[in-house]
């Protein structure tokens, strides 16, 4: 018979807490001016209906804790209560009267992963053609496509990389066969019925770039541009520049009133981005493009967040650090194309060395599912060439750092009062690859637990498959 738990759990969580957007503040025009139409380019006309689960006050006591922005407390204790984080702090750290205590004496605490490049519900398993819903591949402008729009929310995938790999947030990027793909969406990792239920609420929106031998091959394939390395350029250029004489016109509307402009969905996007209100995601390999694309940018008037896969970006560390632009990389991905080969093991931590924001990210269902194993050996190729970076330093790279570029560091990404209780305990160090997550928190409500099996999250897919969904 099959369990859908899955899907009555969220229904039932979303019937309790109701879900009503917040309305755009007030607008005041000049009285001589006629009135002024909402902004429409990066506002979510399908906003989040988000509601956080309910938990209980929560105290983990006496583990290690990693805080996500480099700091490593001994005999640690953290509060979680009413959906964030309490306090952090030593064993002098006061528990509340009514917590529920967990110890966590021999474990580790840390904040949950973030995955800035994932395609889950885009790409969702199983994987057959039907479900091939990420790449727009018609064209090679198509900022009008948004990844929220072909997430499928039963995809076992989200599940899976909850419970083995700790993963609280993530971002659902299109693919990158176009140099303009389309919207990105940020999601919380939590069971839902919608994609509006599991959005990260007040979350940037993002645009997806890419650089290099995808859209050259997929378009010259077809005798069209781009065909080429500068035809890319010339494409992303030209529509820049229509990009901006749209927000020109629209601007001067706004300002002056007067005719209303054409609406243009594709532009809307391109206008979010040159206000710096929606933040580019660029699949970029080689070093030499990366800088064109910086570039790029300055010429006209936008800001690249991260640079995603960015197999080379340890050729251009000090242009990233002095451009204040992430990379989002690898361990030891390499050699399937041959933008691709120029890769070194060493990449992260050359990066992290050089001052500038390392991100370990996945790009895949299986690797976001042990992103934590993927930076313990990052972090040890760093160390064969001298570069010690200690454990709770390489934590950034996959909570603070993500959630930075992602622009919603100022609610999650670490363990500080006030932010998001988006917490793991793991039963051995987190950059092993022996250990496993223990228990999951997603805004204080216990999402997983390895030793309860009603804490097991399950999907039709893998009921019935051994050790998967083996609830009893």
């Amino acid at each position: 018979m099959s369990n859908k738990l899955w899907l009555i759990a969220p229904a039932l969580a979303a019937a309790a807490a109701g879900c009503a957007a917040s309305a755009p503040p007030p607008r005041t025009a000049a009285a001589s001016a006629p009135a002024t139409p909402p902004k429409t380019y990066s506002r979510d006309p399908y906003p989040s209906t988000y509601r956080a689960y309910p938990g209980v006050l929560t105290a983990i006591v006496g583990g290690t804790v990693f805080d996500g922005e480099g700091r490593r407390i001994e005999n640690g204790t953290v509060i979680l209560a009413d959906g964030v984080v309490r306090a952090v702090g030593g064993p002098e750290t006061p528990v509340p009267e009514g917590a529920t205590r967990i110890d966590a004496r021999g474990k580790w605490v840390t904040p949950g992963v973030i995955d800035i490049h994932s395609h889950l519900g885009d790409y969702p398993s199983p994987q057959v053609e039907a479900h091939q819903d990420g790449n727009e591949a018609t064209g090679p402008v198509r900022p009008e496509v948004w990844a929220e729009h072909s997430v499928w929310p039963q995809d076992p995938g989200f599940t899976r990389a909850l419970m083995n790999g700790g993963v609280t947030s993530l971002e659902i990027l299109p693919g990158s066969a176009n140099l303009f793909g389309g919207r990105s969406v940020v999601l919380k990792n939590v069971p839902a019925r919608t994609v509006q239920q599991m959005k990260f609420p007040g979350a940037p929106y993002g645009l997806k770039m890419a650089c290099g031998e995808n859209p050259k091959r997929v378009y010259g394939s077809r005798n069209q541009s781009p065909a080429t390395r500068m035809g890319n350029i010339a494409v992303d250029r030209q529509t820049w520049a229509r990009a901006a004489e749209y927000k020109r016109k629209w601007d001067k509307y706004e300002r002056d009133g007067g005719e209303m402009p054409a609406r243009d969905i594709a532009m809307d996007t391109l206008r979010g981005v040159l206000a710096g209100e929606i933040l580019v995601q660029n699949h970029c390999y080689r070093a030499d493009e990366m800088a064109i694309v910086m570039d790029m940018a300055k010429e006209f008037g936008y800001k690249v967040s991260a640079f995603h896969h960015a197999v080379e970006a340890y050729k251009i560390a000090d242009l990233l650090k002095a451009n204040g632009v992430c990379a989002a990389m690898w361990a030891d991905w390499w050699g399937f194309k041959m933008e691709a080969y120029d890769a070194v093991d060493e990449n992260i931590p050359l990066v992290h060395n050089a001052g500038a924001c390392a991100i370990v990210h996945s790009d895949d269902p299986n690797g976001i599912q042990r992103l934590y194993q993927e930076a313990g050996k990052a972090q040890a190729a760093g160390r064969r060439i001298g570069i010690n970076v200690p454990d709770e330093v390489v934590w950034t790279w996959l909570s603070w750092n993500p959630a930075k570029a992602l622009g919603i560091g100022d609610r999650t990404g670490s363990l500080r009062a006030g932010k998001m209780a988006d917490v793991v305990l793991w039963n051995g160090n987190p950059l092993s690859v022996y250990t496993r997550p223990e228990r999951v928190w997603i805004d204080g409500a216990l999402m997983y637990d390895a030793n309860d099996p009603k804490r097991r999250p399950v999907t039709d897919f893998e009921l019935g498959q051994p050790g998967e969904g083996d609830v009893k």
